[in-house]
């Protein structure tokens, strides 16, 4: 009789701890969204021209006081704009990131795993190469985004007739990354070194320095057109972490699922990367921490990642445009912070067994 009360008492614990980790995802969730909205009310008062509290409130009381009109350009029209589109990328950011990840099983994939990343450098270097105007190259940089990934699959398919192959598919997304780099390094080339190779170069760092109104309708509308299939989706990429025959033993049509997570996490990345440049290691670092905090079920780890992204990207925004006289690009800072950052959960992750 001892017996059987401890091995259930062995059993329940773990049932407990379980229930207790999921009854506190909610609660983590609230949490970065409090922190994301204190974020982004200081972010407003940071800058080269600092706005105070008060100011804030009177502008967002009043925007038409004609006391406070320079304070309101400069909130409505600069801060703000750059606010949510911080927020917008680097949601997209992570929440691609922790897509590829879930789909492709593995914990070292990053946005740019499959040449999106590449391909839009690709088309925005081609943009300021011809002097096609802010929005032709935003727009040539999310289609070659896009065309990068559909050439992918087709070499894939070419390669791998069958199909399924997951291995294949990303070793094919390294060589188009490879070729878009080479391309990209052509470009900057032939580009005029006194006005083109300049400008290629900043825009391929990152920032949202040149941020528009309607970039953020572009990068809304990513965000809602891909993030209803992820989210619907997300209970069916924790049964692809058990591998394709036992997802298809559940009822899941591995195919369909893995191609609109794909198609879904490539749209947020190319729309991404045609606003804000290439900002690396966002997509990378912040799905791993979002499981630290929610755990690896897809159904908080993918909401949480999209929150953590939001308020990382936010937080080196405010550095890049406060922390010196000239802006310091995006895709800098994101480097020197994630390198030592994914070292850590390197180690960390060999230590604990998560890796």
């Amino acid at each position: 009789m001892t017996a059987v009360s401890e091995n259930r008492s062995n059993t329940a614990a773990p049932t407990n701890n379980a229930s207790r980790a999921r009854r506190r995802h909610p609660a983590v969730l609230v949490t970065m969204i409090v922190l994301l909205a204190a974020g982004a009310l200081l972010s407003a008062t940071l800058g080269h021209y600092p706005l105070s509290a008060g100011e804030i409130v009177s502008v967002l009381r009043d925007p038409n006081d004609p006391a406070t009109a320079d304070v309101a350009q400069i909130f409505y029209q600069v801060r703000l704009v750059r606010i949510w589109a911080a927020i917008m990328v680097g949601a997209a950011l992570a929440l691609a990131g922790a897509a590829f990840q879930a789909v492709f099983r593995n914990p070292m994939v990053s946005p740019d795993v499959l040449g999106a990343s590449g391909g839009a450098g690709l088309g925005a270097a081609l943009g300021l190469l011809f002097a096609l105007g802010t929005t032709t190259t935003q727009t040539l940089s999310f289609v070659f985004g896009l065309a990068a990934v559909a050439v992918v699959f087709v070499v894939d398919r070419a390669v791998d007739p069958r199909g399924g192959s997951i291995l294949t598919l990303i070793l094919t997304g390294m060589v188009v990354a490879a070729l878009c780099s080479a391309l990209i390094s052509l470009v900057k080339y032939v580009g005029d070194p006194e006005n083109k190779l300049p400008q290629i170069t900043f825009w391929l760092l990152g920032g949202l320095s040149a941020v528009r109104s309607v970039d953020l309708i572009v990068l809304g509308g990513a965000l809602l057109v891909a993030g209803i299939p992820l989210t619907v989706l997300r209970w069916r990429l924790n049964a692809l972490s058990f591998g394709d025959d036992q997802a298809q033993a559940l009822g899941i049509n591995v195919a369909v699922v893995r191609g609109t997570t794909i198609a879904a996490a490539t749209l947020l990345t190319a729309a991404a990367v045609s606003v804000a440049g290439v900002v690396g290691w966002v997509g990378l670092i912040i799905p791993h921490l979002a499981r630290i905090l929610v755990g690896p079920d897809n159904r908080y780890a993918m909401p949480a990642a999209t929150l953590l992204g939001a308020l990382f990207l936010l937080a080196v925004d405010d550095v890049a445009r406060s922390a010196s006289s000239i802006e310091i690009p995006l895709g800098v800072l994101t480097a020197l912070l994630g390198a030592p950052v994914f070292l850590y959960l390197l180690a960390a992750g060999r230590r604990r067994g998560w890796l």
